[in-house]
């Protein structure tokens, strides 16, 4: 267990990062996080303490989150928020809280989308969209064919439907993750993109 007071404290747990074991080219991620970013982001250091736990996430999330998808980013990162708000994930929030800013160019989007994404200006497929993650997130025996033919007769494609819930599902699956090993974001993230 590291103390919290720690500047380099990354989550509950007394498992250390093996940067030393990754191959040539998650220290290459990591790397290009630094560039990018100024900083190695703490879910990636500790899934770095296996280096097969850092590929398969990294992959995982990249395809999801990072590469061309049929969302827009903006879209999976709102996504991201608002699941992570409904689970109280603290390090999720914080961390796509500054990338709906970055991509919104909107210093309050993240916050608003944290505490009630219903008071936030968006538009009817954002919201629907969002309805439709919550949903799944709080009740996924509840989902039923009419959720998607909603989405469907609103000009959401299949494939997009599918990243609706492949999003959904990744981001509860990290919440629990981050919320049950303590893990915290980086302080970086707090301003990130408020201005």
């Amino acid at each position: 267990m590291k103390k919290e007071s720690s500047k380099k404290y990354i989550w509950d747990l007394d498992i250390q990062p093996q940067l030393k074991l990754l191959d040539k080219e998650m220290k290459r991620y990591i790397e290009v996080c630094n560039e990018k970013l100024g900083m190695v982001p703490n879910v990636i250091l500790a899934n770095a303490t296996d280096p097969e736990r850092l590929k398969n996430f990294v992959n995982f999330y990249n395809r999801l989150m990072v590469k061309e998808g049929h969302l827009s980013k903006l879209e999976r990162e709102m996504i991201a928020v608002v699941v992570s708000s409904y689970n109280k994930c603290f390090y999720c929030v914080v961390a796509h809280g500054a990338a709906v800013r970055q991509l919104s160019k909107n210093p309050i989007l993240g916050d608003q989308l944290s505490i009630n994404y219903k008071s936030a200006k968006l538009n009817k497929r954002q919201k629907l969209m969002l309805d439709f993650s919550v949903k799944l997130t709080e009740s996924p025996h509840k989902i039923e064919n009419l959720d998607r033919e909603t989405l469907r007769k609103n000009r959401f494609t299949e494939e997009e439907i599918l990243e609706i819930v492949e999003i959904t599902s990744f981001f509860n699956m990290s919440n629990r993750i981050a919320s049950g090993t303590d893990m915290k974001p980086n302080e970086q993230y707090h301003n990130m993109n408020r201005e």
